[in-house]
C-alpha cells in the first residue's frame, strides 16, 4: 500500500510559554521550540503500522521552509521509506483551502492508496484533510481511532462520535483519513534511526514543480484571515489555579470536593 502522510511544523505547546504578539495578530514567535504536529505523528505512525502488515511504502510530506526539513526526517526515522518538502514564498499565509491545494498538487504526482493528515493542527480548524479529499474527490472519514486493511480495495475504520460512541464503517480506497490521537502509541525515535535517514535526499517542490499557480494560494488568495489573538478577561467567577502540574492536580482537586463536584 502507498500511504501519504501530512506532517506540519508546529510549537511544540510543552516547551514553550506562548503569548500574543505586539500586532496581536499572531503569537510571538522569537525563540521558540518547534516540533511535529502531535495528532500528526499518530498518523505517521498509523502508516508504518500499515505498511509493517501489508507492504508498501511510506512518504512523509510537509509544508514549509527549509526548517520544516527537520520534522519530515523525524517523522522519517519512525520508518517511512521517503520524504516531500514543498517550498515556496507563494505559499506564505494560505488558508486551509489553500494549504489543501498545494498537498493535493503533491498527491497526484504520485498514486497514493491512502493519505492520513492528523484530525488537527495548530490553529485547530480541522479542515484541511476533508479539503484535500474535496479536491482530490476521494472519500473521506476524520477523528479516526481505528484502521483495519481488509481486501486491498477498502478499509474498516472506527470513528470517534459525541457520546464515547464508536461508529465502524467500510470506506473505499483510495481515501483521506484524518487521524484521532490514541488511536496507536508512536514509537520513540532514536538516534540510530535519526542517523540512517540523515543522508537520503528529500526533494523540494515549489508552485512551478507542483503545477500551480502562485495566485491561487498564499495570502493574496486566502479567503480566511487571522484578524486577532487575545487572552479571555477572567470572569468575576474564574480563578486561575498556579503552580508545578502537581500543585495545580492537588489545588484543583481540594476545590473540587470544597464546591461538591466530587467527594
Amino acid at each position: 500500500m502507498e500511504i501519504l502522510v501530512c506532517v506540519k511544523r508546529v510549537p511544540d505547546a510543552a516547551e514553550n510559554e506562548i503569548s500574543v504578539g505586539a500586532e496581536g495578530a499572531d503569537i510571538r514567535r522569537d525563540d521558540l521550540v518547534y516540533s511535529v504536529n502531535e495528532w500528526d505523528n499518530y498518523a505517521v505512525e498509523e502508516a508504518v503500522q500499515i505498511v509493517e502488515r501489508e507492504g508498501g511504502n511510506v512518504t512523509i510530506v510537509s509544508m514549509g521552509d527549509g526548517d520544516a526539513e527537520e520534522v519530515v526526517r523525524r517523522e522519517m526515522a519512525m520508518g517511512a521509506t521517503q520524504g516531500l518538502l514543498l517550498t515556496d514564498a507563494a505559499f506564505d499565509g494560505s488558508d486551509g483551502l489553500g494549504i489543501a491545494t498545494i498537498l493535493a498538487a503533491a498527491a497526484r504526482k504520485r498514486q497514493y492508496d491512502l493519505i492520513l493528515t492528523g484530525a488537527l493542527a495548530d490553529d485547530g480548524a480541522g479542515q484541511v484533510g476533508g479539503m484535500l479529499a474535496a479536491l482530490l474527490d476521494w472519500p473521506y472519514a476524520s477523528v479516526v481511532n481505528k484502521i483495519e486493511t481488509k481486501d486491498g480495495k477498502s478499509l474498516r475504520i472506527g470513528r470517534e462520535i459525541e457520546g464515547g460512541t464508536q461508529e465502524i464503517s467500510d470506506i473505499e480506497t483510495p481515501c483521506v483519513l484524518s487521524i484521532q490521537t490514541g488511536i496507536n502509541e508512536p514509537r520513540y525515535v532514536g538516534i540510530r534511526g535519526i542517523r540512517k535517514v540523515a543522508s537520503i535526499e528529500i526533494p523540494v517542490l515549489d508552485a512551478g514543480a507542483l503545477g500551480i499557480d502562485a495566485a491561487t494560494v498564499g495570502a493574496t488568495a486566502a479567503n480566511v484571515r487571522r484578524i486577532d489573538y487575545f487572552v479571555p478577561q477572567l470572569g468575576a467567577s474564574a480563578e486561575m489555579i498556579e503552580g508545578s502540574t502537581e500543585e495545580v492536580a492537588g489545588k484543583l482537586v481540594d476545590l473540587l470536593k470544597a464546591k461538591g463536584g466530587i467527594r
